[in-house]
């Protein structure tokens, strides 16, 4: 018997047919081995984005991801568990919200979270501005913080699908990302790892999201929902609007700040809509509580403070200081705040959220390269919504800096983003689409 040659794995969707599912695992499990080098792999990767990988081939990939490293298990918790992932976008700090207001409502979530990118924000990076919170979390560690508190946030361990870590690398520095196929198995591989009785799924659409359109969207979300099924997995997926920014803050002292106060019952907006949103679709997918009702118990959730007291828990167990719950001076400030005045008047019909985003990873609240420190204590504040009108000179957010003149420039490419007319303005949808398990 000859000996495997991966150059045929290569070879084949370099030319355009349609391989094996176990020809792609054998090959992802030997690039995660050693067996296979970096140019081989980056070969495949260009191929596979050229070429395109079916239904069957994209299940096959992710299933070597997930075996590539450990698993984790909430057998015997006692209650459901969920995990619920964001393609990512700007302002958008459902997470912080959800994961305490799941488990609040008697729910458990287990979620493993990523570093902020280009223009989207991290919930990595956001935790991580509360003074000594740790997000290097062992699967056991997970586990068992589950178990106590009902909710863990942690970055993804050298232990957990590290072929999907080291693959992603490569379609970083090989211009391969921009593939659905290839961003499916990796959303997949990490919450397939996970192994809870539901799979909430964000996929992002507009301005804000690497999809900038409604269709480019679905088609991710689709992508993901068979994965779900073909692994025999429970999923919901929602396309939700990236339009504009999600909440007011673009930043990561600045998100966790506007997450304890919509968790004190503060406040309203697309924020807080949508985490209650997804909440209600937890409880009404593991509990079969009825979609109207489960809203209302998620919304006197946070109202009645028992999210909050969960958020507390959770920052507690990993070692970060809770007293930011009752004293946000307590995380990282800008010594710059500089007022947003809105320059001109009329209805705000657009932004561009993702120039939004741009503004405040140059002043250090996000990174352009894997790697890239990041400052937690700057970033904007963005309080108009599409339909709200505005009059000149009305301060519509601040500007969270280092120097004065940062801070100006920050502010001059933030009101370039906004559209603003004299005429009526259509609102956008939150939600566009539901697939429910």
């Amino acid at each position: 018997m000859s000996p495997w040659d991966p150059r045929s794995v290569i070879a084949a969707k370099r030319d355009g047919h349609r391989l094996a599912p176990e020809e792609i695992e054998r090959f992802v499990l030997a690039f995660a081995r050693g067996e296979v080098g970096d140019g081989p792999a980056s070969a495949f990767l260009m191929a596979s984005l050229l070429n395109g990988l079916d239904a069957d081939e994209t299940l096959g990939m992710t299933r070597a991801m997930v075996a590539s490293g450990d698993t984790v298990s909430f057998a015997g918790l006692g209650r459901p568990t969920v995990d619920k992932h964001s393609t990512g976008g700007v302002a958008d700090g459902v997470t912080l919200v959800f994961a305490p207001l799941a488990a609040a409502l008697g729910l458990a979530v287990a979620k493993l979270s990523g570093r902020g990118l280009g223009h989207t924000g991290g919930t990595l990076d956001k935790l991580e501005a509360i003074p000594g919170f740790r997000t290097d979390l062992a699967p056991a560690d997970i586990e068992r913080q589950v178990a106590d508190v009902g909710c863990a946030v942690a970055a993804q361990s050298p232990s957990l699908v590290p072929a999907d870590a080291a693959l992603y690398a490569l379609r970083d520095a090989t211009a391969t990302v921009p593939s659905v196929p290839l961003i499916a198995a990796s959303v997949m591989s990490k919450k397939l790892a996970i192994g809870t009785d539901l799979i909430l799924l964000d996929v992002k659409a507009g301005s804000g999201a690497f999809m900038k359109t409604v269709d480019e969207a679905r088609s991710l979300a689709d992508a993901c929902r068979v994965l779900a099924a073909g692994a025999g997995r429970r999923a919901g997926v929602a396309v939700t609007d990236m339009s504009q920014p999600l909440g007011d803050a673009v930043g990561n002292a600045l998100d966790i700040a506007e997450a304890i106060a919509l968790l004190r019952g503060e406040g309203a907006g697309r924020l807080r809509e949508l985490a209650v949103w997804f909440a209600a679709r937890a409880l009404e997918t593991v509990e079969g509580v009825a979609f109207d009702e489960a809203r209302a118990r998620a919304g006197a959730a946070l109202d009645d403070g028992a999210a909050l007291e969960r958020f507390g828990a959770m920052i507690e167990a990993q070692g970060g200081d809770p007293r930011v719950l009752d004293d946000p001076s307590l995380l990282p400030r800008a010594p710059v705040i500089v007022p947003l005045l809105a320059d001109r008047s009329g209805r705000l019909a657009a932004v561009q959220a993702e120039a939004v985003g741009l503004a405040s990873g140059a002043l250090g609240a996000g990174r352009m390269r894997r790697g890239d420190p990041v400052d937690p204590a700057v970033g904007i504040v963005l309080r108009p919504k599409i339909g709200d009108r505005l009059a000149a000179g009305e301060p519509i957010g601040e500007v969270h800096a280092r120097t004065e003149d940062e801070a100006a420039g920050a502010g001059r490419r933030v009101l370039a983003a906004l559209e603003i007319v004299d005429g009526p303005v259509d609102v956008p949808e939150l939600v566009h689409t539901w697939w429910g398990p």
